[in-house]
């Protein structure tokens, strides 16, 4: 691992294929960071296995085992800064992040949300709940969105969008399999230009 190479902890709660995407991209020069650490709220998330197949340490993360929700941010916080993680990518992780680390990390961290924000965000709103309101809507357009976290769900600057057509007979099953198609294109795109400092970013 090359010195200037950034390293990056993802969080996931299910699957991880958002996770694998990234460290293919770094595997293949696409991305100039590593992912060196995974963290999951959810110990039997296949995104867990994908990490240790990769020889990438991993960490189960359950605020309910701390005393407060500040001891178990700080303790994150510490974390990271021990492995001199550089970045943070949450990827279908379905927890708010701690406010310590959302303050350290402030402008280094990107979620991927399964729509078009800012429609379609906040709380519950993940997975096939998402793709349903999508279809529910009548909305002809939707798409992953790319952006930076805050301290509420989904609200951060939109970086990176990508549209997918919503079609007539589609279901959230089908709608969803075609969105994660360009998740996974455009979510190690826009960690690598968040790098490489492309977006114009307030860090007020």
């Amino acid at each position: 691992m090359s010195s200037d190479r950034k390293k990056v902890a993802v969080f996931i709660s299910g699957g991880g294929s958002n996770l694998q995407s990234i460290i293919d991209a770094s595997k293949s020069g696409n991305l100039s960071a590593d992912v060196v650490w995974v963290v999951s709220n959810m110990r039997k998330a296949f995104g867990v296995t994908r990490a240790k197949n990769e020889g990438i340490e991993t960490f189960i993360f359950k605020k309910k085992n701390y005393d407060s929700p500040q001891s178990a941010g700080d303790e994150l916080l510490q974390k990271l800064q021990e492995r001199n993680i550089d970045y943070l990518a949450t990827a279908g992780y379905l927890q708010l992040l701690p406010e310590a680390v959302v303050r350290a990390y402030r402008n280094k961290i990107l979620n991927i949300h399964p729509a078009l924000l800012p429609k379609y965000g906040g709380k519950g709103m993940y997975g096939q709940y998402v793709h349903q309101a999508v279809i529910e809507s009548g909305d002809t357009e939707s798409g992953p969105t790319v952006h930076l976290v805050d301290e509420i769900y989904d609200n951060g600057k939109i970086l990176e969008q990508v549209k997918v057509p919503v079609l007539q007979d589609d279901t959230p099953e089908s709608l969803a399999a075609r969105v994660l198609e360009q998740e996974h294109k455009l979510f190690p795109i826009v960690i690598e230009k968040l790098i490489k400092g492309k977006y114009e970013i307030n860090d007020g």
